[in-house]
């Protein structure tokens, strides 16, 4: 395998051991006392901001209690905080969560369901949120989590770079072989030393962009959604769509090598004028609005025979073994209520889960960029989402490696020799997932 492959915006996370509220030290757990309510989370420092000030503007209510705000380093560290305070026996009381990792903590039982409090009149409705972000936090027809955004993969493009070279700006339904073209007119050696200066295209190699490609074929990338037991990308038209992915680098070039990817990650690429387009969801959008140098817009992910998306989404989770569930609920009806999600959605960082804010100012301002926020709106009801089982960070962590390592190959990576490695080595993990 290569080693030590991870570029895209993860040395951006903030590792920090803050605690805001009370200013009590971070100890190993995270329990809280009888009129305190902790919250974990870990993100950006523009996300992180936005955290403040809800536990800040949810405090001016006068609720009666305090909520902590407790910062942990990274995704790694949140999970192992969140596994090691409930083997412990004082786990936080409420903890922000992808979908594709709350699996393991749902499995056992450690999460407590929110709907008898979705069913209490004049509080919040699960009619409400779009369903596609509220259906991933189903677990055996229990609803664990909810929802704070709906967000999906999209195409970021530098609109000068797109002038430059004399292409128009994408359409809201271009196409992948579209998007490929464009970049490779894009990607340009400006001063002749037979290095590349820009590149058209920054793709992360995993399996959460390479799903979208899949499904938009007309193929599967599991057997199961609900209870897979292996991947289906050993036969067409998966493997199709698997070549075209891995052939971004090998046959196109259309991509940085890892090497390149290594020296300079693909959001500073973007932010510097070194790459000109970047697929990723719309977590970007904070560091992206810091460019003085050019404009830049989002256009929706590129089709092939059917526009599909692939969903990304966060939830608040509420511990079964919390002494504080109505005290939570109180602070999780402010977060997920229309000032709660405001305040979040100022950021840029996300695509609001709630529909009414969603689909107002406070998200789509074209005055704000990105202009065309509507695109992670319409790429909604296309949303297809990935399997929650317990064990689906270990398969997306193997998968993303092995993707990695196919992409980069210096001949050019095989999908067929690709698929059957991944079979392989993931059955195991499969084997042992619990939903």
């Amino acid at each position: 395998m290569i080693p030590g492959r991870r570029y895209i915006g993860r040395s951006r996370l903030l590792v920090v051991g803050l605690v805001v509220g009370l200013g009590a030290s971070l100890l190993a757990g995270c329990g809280a006392g009888t009129d305190q309510v902790d919250f974990l989370v870990f993100g950006e420092p523009q996300e992180l901001e936005a955290f403040r000030g809800i536990v800040s503007a949810f405090a001016a209510t006068d609720p009666g209690f305090s909520v902590r705000l407790v910062e942990a380093a990274d995704r790694a560290d949140l999970l192992t905080r969140v596994s090691t305070s409930l083997a412990g026996g004082d786990p936080p009381d409420i903890f922000l969560v992808n979908y594709r990792f709350y699996g393991q903590f749902a499995a056992r039982g450690a999460l407590q369901p929110v709907d008898e409090q979705l069913s209490r009149p004049g509080g919040l409705e699960a009619a409400a949120f779009y369903p596609e972000a509220m259906e991933a936090f189903r677990w055996d027809g229990a609803q664990l989590c909810l929802p704070q955004n709906a967000s999906s993969l999209a195409v970021y493009y530098n609109k000068a770079a797109f002038a430059e070279a004399g292409l128009d700006e994408p359409s809201d339904d271009w196409t992948w072989d579209e998007m490929v073209a464009a970049a490779g007119l894009l990607t340009v050696d400006g001063d002749g030393d037979g290095a590349v200066d820009r590149y058209g295209l920054g793709v992360e190699p995993g399996i959460v962009r390479l799903a979208p490609l899949v499904w938009s074929s007309g193929g599967d990338l599991l057997d199961d959604i609900e209870r897979p037991t292996r991947f289906s990308l050993d036969t067409a038209p998966e493997l199709v769509a698997v070549q075209d992915f891995l052939d971004l680098r090998a046959r196109h070039r259309v991509v940085p090598s890892d090497e390149e990817m290594e020296a300079e990650d693909l959001e500073s690429r973007f932010l510097n004028g070194r790459l000109g387009m970047l697929m990723s969801s719309r977590r970007v959008v904070p560091v992206l609005r810091s460019i003085t140098d050019f404009e830049w817009d989002v256009a929706p992910l590129p089709a092939r025979e059917q526009r599909v998306n692939v969903l990304h989404s966060d939830a608040y989770c509420v511990t079964a073994a919390s002494d504080h569930h109505d005290q939570a609920w109180r602070f999780l009806e402010f977060a997920l209520g229309p000032e709660g999600q405001r305040i979040a959605a100022a950021t840029g960082r996300t695509v609001p889960s709630l529909r009414a804010v969603a689909e107002s100012p406070a998200f789509l301002d074209p005055a704000v960029p990105p202009r065309r926020s509507q695109v992670f709106l319409d790429a909604i009801p296309g949303i297809r989402r990935l399997p929650t089982i317990s064990t689906w960070p270990e398969i997306e962590d193997l998968a993303d490696n092995l993707i990695e390592e196919a992409m980069f190959e210096p001949a050019g990576g095989e999908a067929v020799e690709f698929a059957q490695t991944l079979l392989t080595e993931t059955e195991p993990l499969f084997a042992r997932a619990e939903r």
